[in-house]
C-alpha cells in the first residue's frame, strides 16, 4: 500500500459526504449508469467495495466507510454503488435483468473504472444479502476479467443456501411501492417491516431511511431521482427503488432455487480470498446449518454471530462495525 500521501493518521481530512460517481453498464437493452458513493482518498490503491441487499442502496454503509477510512488512516477507497434499480442507479428497462448475473456484470465495470483512475493494488469485498451473492460471482468465478482478485471477502447473512421461508417474507413487500406525507412516516413504515435488523436508535434509523426515498417532485423519468437534495413543501416521499426488482424474485420457483444454490455453492468452493461471514443470530434468510458449512469447505470462512439481530446486520453498531475492520486490518 502507498502511504507516502498520507504519513501520519492525524494528517487526512476526514469526510462526512461521499462523492457521487457513475460508471457506464452494458445490458442487451443499451446499456444503463450504475451510481457509487466514493469515500476517502481517491488516489489510495487499496479499494473496499460495499455492495448492499436486495431493496437498499449504497448510502447504507455511510458509518461502515467511515470506520474504514479511519482505521485506515485516510489510505483507502470505500466504495458503495447503488445496484441498478436503486437509489441514484439507472433503472433497467426490461425488469427481467434483475439479475445477479447483470449485477456482477455491472461490478466488473466499476472495478475496471476505478482501476484505470488509480491502479488497484489490494481490493476488498463486502456484500450484504444480494451483495453477497453478487460477491460469490466475483470472488469464485476464476474467468472474470476481474482487474485484481478480491483479497479479503466479508459474506453479511447470506450463503449460498437461501431459506424458502425469508424469500417468501421478502416477496410480501418488496415491489409494493410506497408514498408517505414525510420523512419520518416513510421511516416508520420501513421500520415495520425491518424489526429483523436489530435494535437502533430512532437517530440511526431515520439515518438509514433517509436515502431509501426521494421527494416525488425530484424522481425523474429513470427513475434514478435528481443529484439535489430537499422537498418541495406538499411533497410526497417514494421509496427510491424500481418495483419491478420483484419480477424476477417472483419468477424464482423451487427448482430454479435449488440449481441456483448449486450455482452458488460451486462458486464459493472456488474462492480463494480470506473469508468472513457475518450472521444475525436470528436470521430466517441464512441458516447456521448453512454459515457453519461455509466454515467448513471452499475458503473455509471465519463466522461471526451477532445476538439479537436476524437479517441482517447494517454495521450501524460499533460491535459490528469493529468486526469488518479487524478481518480487514488486523
Amino acid at each position: 500500500m502507498r502511504r507516502d500521501h498520507y504519513p501520519h493518521q492525524d494528517d487526512f481530512v476526514f469526510m462526512t459526504e461521499p462523492a457521487l460517481h457513475y460508471v457506464a453498464c452494458d445490458d442487451a437493452q443499451g446499456g444503463h449508469r450504475m451510481a457509487y458513493w466514493q469515500w476517502g482518498d481517491a488516489r489510495s490503491a487499496h479499494v473496499v467495495v460495499c455492495v448492499h441487499g436486495l431493496t437498499r442502496q449504497g448510502r447504507d454503509f455511510d458509518v461502515l466507510a467511515q470506520a474504514i477510512v479511519a482505521r485506515a488512516g485516510g489510505d483507502v477507497r470505500v466504495v458503495c454503488p447503488d445496484v441498478a434499480g436503486r437509489g441514484r442507479s439507472d433503472w433497467l428497462r426490461d425488469p427481467a435483468l434483475y439479475q445477479v448475473p447483470v449485477y456482477a456484470a455491472d461490478m466488473l465495470a466499476l472495478v475496471a473504472q476505478l482501476h484505470r483512475e488509480q491502479a488497484i493494488d489490494m481490493l476488498d469485498y463486502l456484500g450484504t444479502s444480494m451483495g453477497g451473492l453478487i460477491g460469490f460471482v466475483l470472488a469464485g468465478h476464476k474467468q472474470l476479467p476481474l482487474a485484481r482478485p478480491i483479497r479479503r471477502f466479508i459474506v453479511n447473512d447470506v450463503g449460498p443456501t437461501i431459506e424458502a421461508g425469508a424469500l417468501q417474507r421478502i416477496g410480501a413487500y418488496v415491489g409494493q411501492g410506497g408514498r408517505y406525507e414525510s420523512l419520518q412516516s416513510a421511516a416508520d413504515a420501513m421500520w415495520a417491516i425491518s424489526t429483523s435488523f436489530g435494535p437502533h436508535t430512532p437517530a440511526q434509523w431515520l439515518s438509514l431511511s433517509q436515502h431509501m426515498v426521494v421527494p416525488a417532485s425530484q424522481r425523474t423519468a429513470d427513475g434514478a431521482g435528481k443529484v439535489e437534495a430537499g422537498a418541495l413543501d406538499g411533497d410526497a416521499w417514494l421509496l427510491h427503488y424500481d418495483p419491478a426488482i420483484a419480477v424476477a424474485l417472483r419468477a424464482i420457483t423451487p427448482e430454479a432455487a435449488a440449481q441456483g444454490g448449486a450455482v452458488m455453492w460451486s462458486l464459493y468452493d472456488a474462492i480463494d480470498a480470506r473469508t468472513l461471514v457475518t450472521r444475525g443470530a436470528q436470521s430466517d434468510l441464512l441458516s447456521r446449518e448453512t454459515a457453519l458449512a461455509m466454515t467448513q469447505r471452499g475458503p473455509r470462512a471465519a463466522l461471526i454471530e451477532f445476538e439479537g439481530v436476524g437479517h441482517a446486520p447494517t454495521f450501524v453498531d460499533p460491535g459490528q462495525v469493529g468486526a469488518v475492520t479487524n478481518f480487514l486490518f488486523d
